[in-house]
């Protein structure tokens, strides 16, 4: 009678290798249930004690900091912010090229999951992520924008809210395709790039003019805000 062949031992995982497996899965862990999910679960799916995961990240708080790196700032390219100052190109067509590179590095399930879940959470993903692209493309891109269309300077006028949230406008429409596919679980057409194009074609034409009313307004309020500081001449009694 044959002999049934013993088991394989199971190899044991050196410390870099266990890091990266309990990385992975619990990105793809938090991406299904979100960042409110235990680590107790999280161990056991990866087949580990939860001491043995605390050994690596001793706290659910430097899990979700290590998540926050490899996810997000490890995605971010450099070469978005060099775009930015490259003015051998027109600036629309400069924050064109960084959308749609920017959209095809983040439209992922795990990114827009995990994104989307920890702002309805509680947790400062979103908040810290979107200050970086406000800082980084969207100051740059408004700057080169006043330039080219010989407007203000920043510095003599403030960009304004409303400036800004144009781009964020456009910016979030165009991650919605993908909050619907990943998050909604709704069809979405298969080019996403043609899509792209179309709400990019849409929209660029029209900033110049919304622009130039909306740094009119602001040098307004400005000018309000400048006659209402000055002092008021002082009258002489006789």
């Amino acid at each position: 009678m044959s002999k049934t062949p013993a088991a394989a031992p199971r190899r044991r995982l050196g410390a870099g290798e266990r890091e990266r497996q309990i990385i992975e899965a619990a990105i793809a862990f938090f991406a299904e249930v979100g960042l409110d999910g235990n680590t107790r679960e999280l161990a056991r799916r990866i087949g580990i004690t939860q001491p043995l995961l605390y050994r690596y990240f001793p706290s659910k708080e430097q899990l979700l900091e290590r998540i926050y790196e490899e996810l997000y700032i490890r995605r971010w390219k450099p070469e978005w912010e060099a775009l930015m100052a490259d003015r051998s190109l027109p600036v629309m067509e400069r924050f064109r090229r960084f959308e749609k590179d920017y959209q095809r590095t983040i439209l992922t399930h795990d990114w827009l999951r995990i994104f989307v879940s920890s702002g309805l959470q509680g947790y400062a993903f979103p908040t810290r992520y979107l200050a970086r692209v406000k800082e980084w493309i969207f100051t740059p891109v408004l700057t080169e924008l006043r330039r080219e269309m010989k407007l203000p300077a920043p510095d003599d006028l403030p960009l304004s809210p409303g400036e800004y949230e144009l781009l964020f406008a456009l910016h979030g429409a165009l991650v919605y395709a993908g909050i619907r596919r990943y998050v909604y679980a709704m069809a979405v057409p298969d080019d996403l790039e043609a899509g792209m194009d179309a709400t990019l074609d849409a929209f660029l034409p029209g900033m110049p003019a919304v622009l130039r009313r909306l740094v009119a307004e602001a040098e307004a309020v400005q000018r309000a805000a400048l006659a209402g500081a000055a002092p008021r001449p002082r009258i002489i009694a006789r």
